[in-house]
């Protein structure tokens, strides 16, 4: 049998199954399920160095990208990412590291330590005593969030941890020993409520379809704590038009998760990336039922888990999968178009399984427009391409010379060429690639 390439769940609650459209005619039955076409790809004008995921390199492995632009001085905005237990890196625009923080030790003897999984950013999260620009963190190995003020006047070290310890209190664990199952904080996105002014975070859970709402609270000490406000659940079971159920294939116990994650800041709602399932869209408050807005090619694929292979052996294509996302989705972030500022613009959302990128139409009802790949420059020693690429953000606003039509950012999850260690063995080596905006607009036709 064949192998489904990546290895989670999937469900569906009932109200969100009538939001689903399940009920239409197979996609295989009106013959628009071929292969994609060739992609336009547009090559990366910067890498950052190789992060390693191994004892000499500090468990680092590039996960999820954020870029913040400095208003004073734009040449000067820098580039935000996680590195797992590598903690954080920041990057200037040249793509060197600026600053390194490292995650936070184990609490406890045979504790996990801190594992920042995505980071996004509060611009003029309102302190007692004024605005700051935040990062905000999801520490998947301790089930918190932590919280970063950005200090542009500190050039060599911009951020600065300004976590409340005494007010960071577990997001999904009842306590613990709970947290060493590591079902923790995952995916993560900010936002500012325009209405009350008030910052908040969604934060979705590992090996879950959980997804938990926290409101920032800034006190007079400089220092950030946060409350749960709600939560909710997406679906881990799906009806199909044949009458069975489908949930994705994983390994024994895990539900389909959710990781990217991006806020619209024009309308409030949330976009989320349930890996083997799709993108789903909601309000930011999780107040409002999920509509899944886009399926991936495998969804209602069965699949059984082999404990020897430890993957999953898939069964037929039965076609009620979409066209554009091979799981798993990820990354997920808003693009708006500077040359029309009346237009919401774009969700572009990094398609892992096909090493490719899905540009949708946010004026258009979330209509796929186009789809394109991050390659390699045939210069010699240029940046390689993205492959396997988790997190991804973009700006549209100018910064400085370097990018003067804006910047994507991608994680590489396959960086090449490939480095061996003392021992000879290759070394999983990750890092993020910066795509100049005015090219990928050039090369997409948008």
């Amino acid at each position: 049998m064949t192998a489904i390439p990546r290895r989670r769940t999937t469900a569906l609650g009932v109200a969100a199954a009538v939001a689903l459209g399940l009920l239409a005619v197979p996609a295989h039955a009106r013959g628009d399920r071929a292969a994609p076409p060739s992609l336009p790809g547009v090559p990366a004008s910067v890498e950052t160095p190789s992060l390693f995921d191994d004892e000499a390199g500090g468990n680092a492995d590039a996960d999820d990208p954020a870029i913040w632009r400095n208003p004073e001085d734009p040449d000067r905005s820098l580039v935000i990412a996680t590195a797992k237990e590598g903690g954080l890196r920041v990057y200037d625009l040249d793509g060197r590291q600026v600053q390194s923080l490292p995650a936070p030790p184990p609490p406890r003897d045979g504790d996990a330590p801190g594992r920042f999984n995505n980071v996004d950013l509060i611009t003029g999260l309102r302190f007692p005593g004024g605005r700051h620009d935040v990062a905000v963190v999801s520490d998947r190995g301790r089930d918190q969030l932590r919280v970063y003020r950005i200090d542009p006047r500190r050039t060599g070290a911009p951020l600065v941890d300004v976590t409340d310890e005494d007010a960071a209190p577990l997001v999904f664990s009842a306590g613990p020993d709970e947290v060493a199952d590591q079902r923790t904080a995952y995916g993560l996105a900010a936002y500012t409520d325009r209405r009350s002014g008030r910052s908040f975070a969604v934060t979705s859970r590992r090996h879950a379809t959980a997804l938990a709402l926290a409101e920032l609270l800034p006190d007079v000490r400089g220092k950030v704590g946060y409350r749960t406000v709600r939560t909710t659940s997406l679906p881990s079971a799906f009806p199909l038009p044949d009458g069975r159920t489908w949930t994705p294939c994983s390994e024994p116990g895990e539900l389909p998760q959710v990781e990217g994650m991006v806020i619209d800041p024009d309308t409030g709602d949330l976009y989320a990336g349930q890996e083997d399932v799709g993108i789903w869209k909601l309000d930011a408050d999780l107040r409002s039922p999920a509509r899944l807005i886009e399926k991936v090619r495998s969804f209602g694929v069965p699949g059984t888990w082999n404990p020897q292979t430890e993957e999953c052996d898939a069964g037929a294509d039965p076609g009620y999968g979409g066209r554009h996302l091979a799981a798993d989705v990820e990354g997920l972030t808003i693009w708006r178009d500077p040359r029309h500022p009346r237009r919401p613009g774009y969700l572009l959302a990094s398609s892992q399984g096909d090493d490719t990128f899905a540009v949708f139409d946010r004026e258009r009802s979330d209509t796929y427009v186009r789809g394109f790949r991050v390659t390699a420059d045939d210069t010699p020693g240029a940046p390689d391409g993205s492959q396997e690429c988790d997190g991804a953000a973009v700006t549209s606003a100018p910064l400085g010379r370097r990018f003067p039509n804006g910047l994507l950012v991608v994680q590489d999850g396959a960086n090449t060429p490939a480095s061996t260690g003392s021992d000879g063995e290759v070394r999983a080596d990750t890092d993020f690639k910066f795509v100049d905006l005015g090219r990928l607009r050039r090369a997409v036709r948008l």
